[in-house]
């Protein structure tokens, strides 16, 4: 495993430690949960922009559910 060395003032430390502490779990689980969040937050919200502009480019029309019910065969 990798190590990655990350310098925080006193104060960021203790609110990080306090998190962790608050959670049950270690420093480093923290930092790592707290990043795989952002990133997923954030990829979550490029798609939903993506999305959005291939409605826009479509006219700004949408399916019906029912099209959407016999695509994914419910």
């Amino acid at each position: 495993m990798n190590e990655l060395k990350i310098d925080l003032t006193t104060e960021e430390r203790k609110v990080a430690e306090s998190y962790a502490r608050l959670h049950s779990m270690s420093l480093g689980e923290a930092f790592k949960k707290a990043l795989f969040e952002q990133i997923e937050d954030e990829y979550d919200i490029a798609a939903a922009n993506e999305a959005y502009d291939e409605y826009v480019k479509s006219g700004k029309k949408s399916n019906p559910i029912s099209e959407l019910w016999k695509e994914l065969e419910l």
